[in-house]
C-alpha cells in the first residue's frame, strides 16, 4: 500500500506556501507524444489514458492540499528535434513532469537528455520525464536519469517472458528477425537472439532485417525474404502501421507465419488487422490484456473509462503513470522535483494490476506481464471480440515484475 507518511491538507499547504509555491494553483503536467503522421492514433490513445486518469484524480480531490493537476498537451510527430520544442515550451507554461513513451526510444531519450541538461542548468525548476510506453532498457540501464522514470517493462523483461512461453513451445524452430531501424528495434531483435536463443538453443535465426519505422508502404519484399528464408515465426518490434501492414502483406502472400511482439495489442487497430489478416499467430505481452481472468480492479476501470470516453481501456500502466505521480507528491510532502523524484525511489504502489514497486536504483516499474495471442473467440478461452471483430486474447502465461527483472548497469548521478 502506499505509505501513509502524508501531511494534512493544512501542513501541507503551509509547505507549499513556505517553498514558494503558492502561486501554482495547479500542479501542471505535459503529454508530450504523436498527435499527427503515422502513429497518430497510438498518441491520441495515450493522450486519453492519461487525461482520464487526471481528471479521476481531480475530481476525487487532486493533490494533498487541494491542489489539481492540469494537463497540457503537445504533439511531438514522432522527432526528436520538435519533441524538444515541446519540452521547452511545456517548461515555458509551468510544467513540473512529462508524460511521454509513445514516440519512440529515440525520441524520449532525447527528451531526457534536454531535461538532464535544463534541470542541471536551472536549479530550483527542475521537471521529471514519466515514460510509459519507451521500453529500451539503455534508459534505466547505462542511459539512466536520476530525473527519469519508466512505468512499463523493459524489452528485457518483456523478452523474458517471450523466451519462457517458447521455452514450452516446441513448434517455434526457424525464427526471422524484422523490425524497425531504431534504437528499440535493434534492442527487440537483440534481445529475442540472446534471450530465445538461451531458453531454446535448438532455435535457428534464419535472418534479420532492419527496415525505416514508419516509412514503409508495402512489407511484401520483406515478407518475401522470410519465406525464403523458412522461417515460421518472427521477432517483430514493429508497432502502429508497421505491423498491420506487415501482416496484411504476410496473409497476401498466404504465409501462416507466428510473430512475437511487445505491446501488439495494446495499439488500435492491431486486432482489426489480425482478424482482417486471419493467417498467422500474434502473440505479446503486456501487463494486462482485455478479457483476462481474475482482475476484477483493472475491470472496473476499464468500464468507468469506456462509460466516460466512450472508447475501449487498453492500458493500466499509462493511467496508472500520472497516479503513481500523485502518490509520491503526497509522499514527499511537497510539489519540489527533487522531494519528489526522491519520494518515487522505491515507491511501493497498490495499482489495479497488482502491488508494484519503483525500483530505486534505475528507477524501472516492477509489473507483472501476460504473454497473451491474439486468437478468435471460442468461448473458452477468448469469450469477447475486441474492436468490434470476432477476435480477443487468450492467456498463454503469466509472470510477476520480480520473475522478468533483470540486473542494470545504471550508475546514477543524484543532486545534493
Amino acid at each position: 500500500m502506499i505509505p501513509q507518511r502524508m501531511l494534512t491538507p493544512l501542513a501541507l499547504a503551509a509547505v507549499l506556501a513556505a517553498g514558494g509555491a503558492q502561486a501554482q494553483e495547479t500542479y501542471k503536467l505535459a503529454y508530450i507524444d504523436p498527435l499527427s503522421g503515422p502513429f497518430a492514433n497510438v498518441g491520441e490513445m495515450m493522450l486519453l489514458h492519461t487525461r482520464y486518469a487526471v481528471e479521476d484524480i481531480n475530481a476525487k480531490g487532486g493533490l494533498p492540499g487541494g491542489m489539481k493537476m492540469q494537463l497540457l498537451q503537445f504533439d511531438s510527430k514522432l522527432s526528436a528535434q520538435e519533441a524538444q520544442s515541446a519540452l521547452q515550451a511545456a517548461i515555458d507554461q509551468g510544467a513540473k513532469a512529462i508524460v511521454t513513451g509513445g514516440s519512440g526510444s529515440s525520441v524520449v531519450t532525447a527528451l531526457v537528455q534536454s531535461v538532464n541538461r535544463w534541470n542541471q542548468r536551472n536549479p530550483g525548476k527542475e521537471v521529471l520525464v514519466l515514460n510509459h510506453s519507451s521500453i529500451d532498457p539503455e534508459m534505466t540501464g547505462k542511459l539512466c536519469s536520476f530525473w527519469h522514470f519508466q512505468t512499463e517493462a523493459n524489452t528485457a523483461m518483456k523478452m523474458k517472458a517471450i523466451a519462457n512461453f517458447a521455452k514450452k513451445t516446441p513448434d517455434i524452430k526457424k525464427v526471422f528477425l524484422l523490425n524497425q531501424d531504431y534504437a528499440h528495434g535493434k534492442q527487440w531483435a537483440s534481445y529475442g537472439r540472446q534471450l530465445v536463443g538461451a531458453a531454446r538453443p535448438d532455435v535457428q535465426f534464419v535472418g534479420e532485417t532492419l527496415h525505416p519505422i514508419g516509412r514503409v508502404r508495402d512489407f511484401a519484399p520483406y515478407v518475401a525474404n522470410i519465406k525464403q528464408s523458412g522461417a515460421d515465426s518472427v521477432i517483430t518490434g514493429n508497432w502502429g502501421q508497421d505491423l498491420s501492414l506487415l501482416l496484411k502483406a504476410a496473409s497476401d502472400a498466404g504465409y501462416n507465419l507466428r510473430y512475437f511482439n511487445h505491446s501488439a495489442g495494446g495499439v488500435p487497430g492491431t486486432v482489426t488487422a489480425v482478424s482482417q489478416a486471419k493467417l498467422g499467430q500474434l502473440t505479446w505481452v503486456a501487463e494486462w490484456h482485455p478479457g483476462q481472468a481474475g482482475t476484477p480492479k483493472v475491470d472496473a476501470l476499464a468500464r468507468a473509462y469506456k462509460a466516460k470516453t466512450g472508447k475501449d481501456f487498453m492500458a493500466p500502466r499509462i493511467d496508472l503513470t500520472p497516479r503513481l505521480l500523485a502518490a509520491a507528491i503526497a509522499k514527499a510532502g511537497s510539489t519540489d522535483t527533487v522531494k519528489v523524484a526522491r519520494a518515487m525511489e522505491g515507491l511501493e504502489f497498490d495499482s489495479t494490476v497488482g502491488l508494484l514497486r519503483m525500483r530505486a536504483e534505475d528507477h524501472q516499474l516492477l509489473l507483472p506481464q501476460v504473454v497473451n495471442t491474439i486468437a478468435p473467440v471460442d468461448g473458452k478461452a477468448v469469450k469477447a471480440g475486441w474492436e468490434g471483430t470476432n477476435y480477443g486474447f487468450r492467456t498463454e502465461a503469466v509472470y510477476t515484475g520480480n520473475e522478468l527483472a533483470q540486473g542494470s548497469e545504471c550508475k546514477m548521478a543524484r543532486p545534493r
